[in-house]
């Protein structure tokens, strides 16, 4: 019963740290009357930047928690491979994080160039492109991170039943542009700004059911 409820109570953090960064990119991007991203990020307040920027930190936590989710749900899979996906994993939450946080660049740098009526697309070039190169750390890690998982799941070598393999992060994301072209308006901010946390929203909640009664 203890491991049972540690199984539970780990992959809910996990799924508190996507919802929490999900409000966060909310706090950047949501605006009743545009779905221009840049714009809306420009348009927020001080006080939801700072917010915003929290968000990252406290969700980073939240996420490295639920590793330990994802970990009991290894038990049966070799170290050595064990440990390629929970690495994989923990990148992959950091990067999350620091790469939210970075957005605060963005956000105020476009908030500096609306209110002195200077070009947005220069004043936030720099801070994109710090942005971008963040994020290349993070997609080898993805590359060999959902090779190694999805072979394991479908092998039968971890406790998710191969069902598992469709709420894995690189299925939804592959749909992603499919997706953003069917939404529009305020659906279209929420969804598509929040994507990738949600992604991993959906993750924590299909393995926590996945592993709801497991020993």
């Amino acid at each position: 019963m203890k491991n049972q409820f540690k199984i539970r109570l780990y992959g809910i953090l996990g799924m508190l740290g996507g919802l929490i960064l999900f409000a966060g990119d909310m706090l950047f991007y949501y605006h009743a009357d545009s779905t221009d991203f840049i714009l809306n990020m420009a348009k927020s307040s001080d006080f939801k930047l700072k917010l915003s920027g929290i968000s990252a930190l406290l969700a980073t936590w939240f996420y490295m928690l639920g590793l330990i989710h994802i970990n009991d749900a290894l038990k049966p899979t070799k170290p050595f491979i064990k440990n390629i996906i929970i690495g994989g994993f923990a990148g992959i939450f950091i990067t999350y994080g620091i790469v939210h946080a970075e957005y605060v660049a963005i956000a105020t740098s476009a908030k500096i160039a609306l209110q002195n009526s200077l070009d947005v697309s220069s004043t936030i070039f720099l801070a994109r492109d710090i942005n971008t190169v963040l994020r290349l750390f993070a997609y080898p890690l993805f590359a060999i991170l959902s090779i190694v998982f999805i072979v394991q799941v479908w092998q039968r070598k971890t406790l998710y039943s191969r069902k598992m393999i469709l709420f894995f992060p690189l299925i939804p994301f592959l749909f992603q542009g499919i997706i953003a072209n069917l939404l529009s308006g305020k659906l279209y901010t929420i969804i598509i700004g929040g994507f990738l946390n949600l992604i991993l929203v959906l993750f924590f909640l299909a393995s926590t059911i996945n592993l709801w009664n497991s020993k």
